[in-house]
C-alpha cells in the first residue's frame, strides 16, 4: 500500500540527506519526496511517498523519529488529509486549433497558463496525482515538449485536527484514535 509520510526536521544542511540515507540503507524505495520551509524557519517539512505494509511503514516512522534532528513523523495516509502535486508542462501549441485545444483543456482542468510563445505554451496544473496525470494524458496527443513535477505534499484536514484537539482536551484518547492518527515524535534538537 502507498503511504504519505510527513516529517518535520531541523532545517540544516545534510538533514534531508540523513532521512534519504535511512530509507536507502534499509532498502525502502521513495516514490516522491518534497521538502520546504515551515512557519518556523528552524524547521522544514519533508513529505515522502513510499510503499509498504503497515508494519514496514511503522518501522520506517520509528527509525526516522530516532534521528537526532527530527521533531515529528506522521503517516497521514490513514487520517483525513489533503494531497496535492504540481506539474509545469511545455506544450506545442501553434496558433490556431492546437492552441485552442490546449486552452480548452486548461479551463476544464482549472490549470493556468504561465508562459506563452509563438509555438509553445507552459501550463501549471495542480491537484491530486490522478488529476495531474489525466491532464498530462490529455495533452500528449497535442504534443508535450517538456514536463517537470513536484512530489506529493500533504496536510491534515482542519475538521480532523479540531476533533483531535477536542479528544485530547478531555484526556480520553482511545487506542483506536491513537492507531489511526499515530505520530512518532522525538526529542527536540539542542
Amino acid at each position: 500500500m502507498r503511504h504519505t509520510l510527513s516529517i518535520v526536521v531541523s532545517d540544516r544542511p545534510g538533514e534531508l540527506s540523513r532521512i534519504v540515507g535511512l530509507f536507502s540503507a534499509r532498502g525502502f524505495n521513495i516514490e516522491t519526496i518534497s521538502a520546504g520551509a515551515t512557519l518556523d524557519p528552524q524547521w522544514a517539512r519533508v513529505t515522502i511517498v513510499t510503499r509498504g505494509d503497515d508494519r514496514t511503514i511503522d518501522q520506517i516512522c520509528k527509525q526516522c523519529a530516532r534521528l537526532a534532528r527530527v521533531r515529528d513523523v506522521q503517516d497521514v495516509t490513514t487520517r483525513p488529509h489533503i494531497e496535492r502535486e504540481m506539474a509545469l508542462i511545455t506544450v506545442n501549441a501553434e496558433a490556431g486549433l492546437p492552441r485552442q485545444e490546449v486552452l480548452n483543456l486548461v479551463g476544464i482542468f482549472r490549470a493556468k497558463v504561465v508562459d506563452v510563445s509563438h509555438s509553445q505554451i507552459v501550463v501549471e496544473a495542480s491537484g491530486n496525482k490522478e488529476k495531474v496525470e489525466t491532464f498530462i494524458e490529455m495533452l500528449k496527443p497535442i504534443g508535450i515538449h517538456e514536463i517537470t513535477r513536484t512530489g506529493r505534499i500533504a496536510i491534515g484536514r482542519l475538521s480532523n485536527l479540531e476533533a483531535e484537539e477536542d479528544e485530547t482536551d478531555g484526556n480520553h484518547e482511545t487506542n483506536e484514535t491513537y492507531e489511526s492518527h499515530q505520530s512518532y515524535s522525538s526529542r527536540s534538537p539542542n
